[in-house]
């Protein structure tokens, strides 16, 4: 990897892989853009503010910007394509609610599901899931933005700011995705490929709690950012870090860990779910299945467990 030298010497709790993948997908957001085409006294000050062009709008994406979780919706086309088979599919269900449920990642597990998605992208070309990628975003995705969310991403992009997605999807999925939303990019976890085709291992971990924080600190670094300035918008506790690196962070329909953080710092929450689903706050929002990304196809658990 180039240009990993963006970081500040500073004490952090990321970890170096951690510190890796962030790396890694602020550059993979980098060059996929690159080849893309005052307030009166008593009120609060207009925000986003029209014409800063050092602040920058920074929004996760799963029951964030989409309900629900890109790499389940990922996952569903690949079935439907015949890259895997209906017992995988039933594994990653069952994996999907229990991290929904238990609100916890377990080491083993999460290793092995990870190592399961790689290995079904391995050989495979990049420029494959790419166009994979582009139908399955109007198959299942394009119907489940959040237009609230939707809204508040174009208000800062009419201010005349950047907009980003950072997420643990595949960097590939999140640059689709981006791109239909008219976002400036997306930062995401980074699957090695040579010449084109992806090894199957990864380039540091998956872009997942500090991990994030780690990528939007380098590509601030890298465009000249002022972080005090920008906005980051997430749905999950797991995303504090993120959140607390900005001068301007949003709950978005936040689990129950999250809305408490949220209220204790006074930051300001926006809820866009129907009552029944605002009331299940406690339930976390799958960030764990994010976790679980690596290139381009990692929606599917266990596929080396086939029988």
């Amino acid at each position: 990897m180039a240009a990993l030298g963006w970081l500040t010497p500073r004490r952090r709790s990321a970890t170096a892989r951690s510190v890796l993948a962030g790396e890694a997908s602020a550059e993979a957001a980098r060059k996929s853009t690159q080849d893309l085409p005052d307030a009166a006294p008593g009120e609060e000050p207009a925000f986003p503010v029209p014409g800063d062009d050092r602040a920058a709008a920074f929004f996760d994406l799963d029951n964030t910007v989409m309900q629900g979780a890109a790499l389940f919706h990922f996952g569903r086309g690949l079935y439907k394509r015949k890259f895997f088979e209906t017992r995988d599919l039933a594994r990653f269900a069952w994996q999907q609610a229990w991290f929904r449920l238990a609100g916890i990642e377990d080491p083993e597990h999460m290793q092995d599901a990870r190592d399961s998605a790689l290995s079904i992208v391995k050989g495979h070309r990049v420029s494959e899931l790419k166009s994979i990628g582009e139908e399955i975003y109007d198959e299942y995705m394009a119907e489940r933005i959040w237009p609230g969310t939707r809204a508040l991403a174009q208000a800062h992009l009419d201010a005349g700011q950047r907009v980003w997605l950072v997420t643990a999807a595949p960097v590939e999925i999140a640059q689709v995705i981006a791109r239909r939303l008219g976002l400036t990019g997306a930062l995401g976890t980074v699957a090695e490929s040579i010449g084109g085709v992806y090894t199957g291992k990864l380039v540091g971990e998956p872009l997942h709690g500090p991990a994030k924080a780690e990528a939007v600190r380098a590509l601030a670094a890298a465009e000249g950012l002022d972080l005090s300035r920008c906005a980051a918008y997430s749905d999950s506790h797991n995303d504090i870090p993120m959140l607390s690196l900005v001068g301007h962070p949003y709950a978005i329909n936040p689990d129950a860990k999250l809305r408490k953080h949220a209220r204790e710092l006074d930051w300001r929450l926006r809820d866009y779910r129907t009552g029944r689903k605002a009331a299940k706050v406690g339930i976390p929002a799958a960030a764990g299945v994010g976790a679980v990304a690596g290139g381009t196809a990692a929606a599917i658990a266990l596929h080396r467990r086939r029988r």
